[in-house]
Order: structure tokens, then sequence, then C-alpha cells
């Protein structure tokens, strides 16, 4: 069986190598381009782009010195004198006045800056992603409600040649009544199962509706003129495939943005018990140097401090231990969504191959079902050929077509979930 399934796909890959990796109607893909500024989740995620965006940025501020200016007034009681010379010597003043300007920079921070920079980015990085993840989503949700349409157009046209043919027959089964040819039950056998058909219309009907709500809801346009199953994709081996949707699928580069988010937190962490060196300097006037404690006089100050962690209970240390726990962990993630993605892959080929080989086996049916109805109603206008026939013959051709019908549409379904699958943005 695994021999035949390969066999099968190498024809199939053979017949379609000419062709583009993943081909779709310029309608669907003018209806996924129109809900890329239609839905709002999309400008929500954009937005979160531009917020990531200036993080970055602000992260990046944190090189420069600051700059504050500040001024401040006291006052003083009691008044600080002592007897000097026999006068009363005042050593400060009651009115304090302070104005200054100082400024700070950090000189050496031995990488903290840099590393909350990297993660910064690594964090728009990943909005990026995360924006291409709704879109591919968007996308298919898209195709799929796209698809259903055709589905359900193509149904109520088969319903549609039931409910004529019956009416047809009807009217033959009417005028044998009224020659004394047929019995009243053949003509009300015949007009229950057309209502029969009829209800199953509206339900098709109405489930068309609700699908063309859907697509407005995503696009915002209530309109679908396809009428084909016409999504095709060149078709591979699983192991292929996967490696493929490990390059381009979104899912995979969002695990592997959130390896580089804890592997920055990681770098972060075991900057936790690095010293720190700043610049400080500062300059302006205030009140209070004797001999005359009121007069205002310039004054500034510069200097170098050095901060150094010398014990804060080993939380650097179990910060370090998790954070690489973390970066392991988004790392078995990956292997986990590669595990899943293979299994979803295999599944998809196997659904395209088995509906291709149904669609196969059923076009005999098909013919043979329209001949057996073609034969039934001209022996029952010929009068030799009886009223449960002709409605057994119309069932099987009303259940050959919509069997079929279901097989293309589950093979087109199939295609747009192994596109999706391989990350193929094919708007």
């Amino acid at each position: 069986m695994m021999k035949k399934n390969l066999i099968f796909l190498a024809l199939v890959f053979a017949v379609n190598s000419a062709m583009a990796q993943v081909k779709a109607n310029t309608e669907l893909k003018s209806l996924i381009t129109q809900s890329f500024s239609y839905f709002p989740k999309v400008k929500e995620v954009e937005n979160a782009i531009t917020t990531a965006q200036e993080k970055v940025t602000l992260t990046q501020l944190n090189n420069l010195p600051e700059v504050n200016g500040n001024a401040s007034y006291e006052y003083v009681q009691p008044k600080i004198v002592i007897p000097l010379g026999g006068t009363d010597f005042q050593f400060a003043p009651v009115h304090n006045l302070n104005g200054n300007v100082m400024a700070s920079y950090a000189l050496y921070d031995f990488g903290r800056v840099k590393a909350n920079v990297a993660k910064s980015k690594d964090e728009l990085q990943y909005a990026k992603h995360n924006a291409d993840n709704v879109k591919a989503q968007l996308a298919y949700q898209v195709a799929v409600i796209y698809y259903n349409i055709v589905f359900l157009k193509k149904a109520i046209s088969i319903q549609d040649s039931v409910i004529n043919f019956l009416t047809d027959n009807l009217a033959v089964v009417q005028s044998k009544l009224n020659n004394g040819d047929a019995l009243k039950i053949d003509l009300l056998n015949i007009q229950a199962n057309r209502d029969q058909d009829q209800n199953r219309k509206v339900d098709l009907l109405n489930s068309l509706q609700k699908q063309l709500n859907l697509l407005e809801y995503t696009t915002g346009i209530k309109q679908n003129t396809g009428k084909a199953f016409d999504f095709e994709i060149n078709l591979t081996d699983a192991n292929a495939a996967l490696s493929v949707a490990q390059t381009s699928n979104i899912d995979f580069l969002l695990a592997k943005d959130k390896i580089k988010q804890s592997q920055s937190d990681l770098e972060i962490a075991k900057l936790g018990d690095k010293p720190f060196i700043a610049l400080n300097a500062g300059a302006g006037v205030k009140n209070g140097y004797v001999p005359d404690v009121a007069e205002m006089r310039f004054n500034y100050a510069a200097g170098v401090s050095f901060t150094v962690p010398i014990y804060n209970g080993g939380k650097t240390k179990q910060q370090i231990k998790l954070q690489q726990n973390i970066v392991k962990q988004n790392e078995l993630a990956v292997e986990s969504l590669s595990s899943n993605y293979k299994k979803d892959i295999e599944q998809a080929l196997t659904d395209i191959q088995s509906n291709y080989e149904r669609i196969n086996n059923t076009k005999g049916q098909t013919e043979q079902a329209v001949y057996a109805q073609q034969l039934a109603a001209t022996r029952f206008k010929n009068g030799v050929g009886t009223n449960l026939e002709l409605t057994n013959a119309s069932t099987n051709v009303q259940r050959a077509l919509l069997t079929t019908l279901q097989y293309e549409y589950q093979l087109c379904l199939a295609k747009v979930e192994l596109a999706r699958l391989m990350g193929y943005q094919y708007w």
C-alpha cells in the first residue's frame, strides 16, 4: 500500500512539475487581499508592530545621557548663629535657595542596554510574524468560505436538475392519470419526491446565504462568482513538505522567535551580577556659603560612581537557571510543532490521494446512473416502466452527482489545507 501511495504521489508530482507551487484564481486572491484591509484583527496586529517599533526606539534612548533641572526653596528655623568677635556670625541662611542642572551618563553598563535593545528587536520581529500569521489564518478562512460557496452553488444546480426532471415527469404522470393509464398514488409519489428535493434546495440556499454572510464579515464583499474547484498545489512527499513548512510556515517562525526572545532574556539575566559605572555632573547657583550665607554663588560638581552587586540571595543565579529552562522549553516546543505538522501534512496528502481515487471511481457510477435515469424515463413514457423505477433512477443520479461533487469539494479543501500547512502565500 505504501509503495502504491508513493507511486501515486510521484505521478501527480510529475504532472504538476511545470506548474507554480500554488495556483489560485484572481477572484480568490482579490478577496483575500481585500480582507487584509477590511478585517479589524489585521489592523490590531499591525498596530502592535508600531508599538513594538516604538519600544525599540525607547530602549535605544537609554544610551543617551539624562539631564535634569532642579530648583528648591527651604525656610529654616532657628537661625544658625554663634557669637564671634562680639557679633553673631550666621553659618546658614534662613531662606535656602538652590538651582542647578544635573547630568548623568552610563559610562559602561557591561552590555545591559545592548541586550535590552536586542530583546526589543526580537519582540518587533515577533509582532511582524504575528501579523503575518493573522493574515495567513484569514486567507485560509476566506479560501474555505470561497469554496464552500462554490460547493453550495454546484449542489443547488444539481438539485435544480433533479427538480426539473421530476417536474417534467410529473406532467407525464398527470397526462397518464387523465387518460386512465396511471394511478393517483403515482402522481402523489412524484409530488412528494419533488417537494422533498425543493426542501433540500431551501436548506442549501440557507447554507449559501450563511456563507455569503461570512464572506462579507471577513472581506466586506458579499458576492462570489467562482464556479470551479480550481485551487491547485504541487504535491510532494511528507518529509519534503515538512521541510518547506519549517522554513515558510508562520507557526514555525513564531516558535523560533520565542526561542530568540528567551535567549535574549537569558543574556539579560546573566548581566544581573555585573557592575555599573556612571558619570555624574552638575552645576548651578545656591546660597549658604560663608561668610555671606545669603549670597547666591555659582557651584559645580562632577564624579564617577561605581556600583557592584555583592549579595542578592542567589536571585541572579536562579534567574539564569529559570531562563535556561525557558529556552529549552521553547526548543522542545519546535520539535512538538514539527511532529504535529508532519502528522497533519501526511493526513492532507492522504486526503488528496483518496479523493482523487474516489472521483475516478465515481465517473462510471455517474454515467451508469444517468443512463439508467434516461432509460427509466423512456420506459415510463412508453408505459412499460413504473413510477418506482423512475423515482429510484432519479435518486441514484442525484446521489451519484452529489457524491462526486462532495469528493471534488473535499479534494479542493485538502489542497487548501496542504498549502496552509506548508506556509505558501498564494494570495
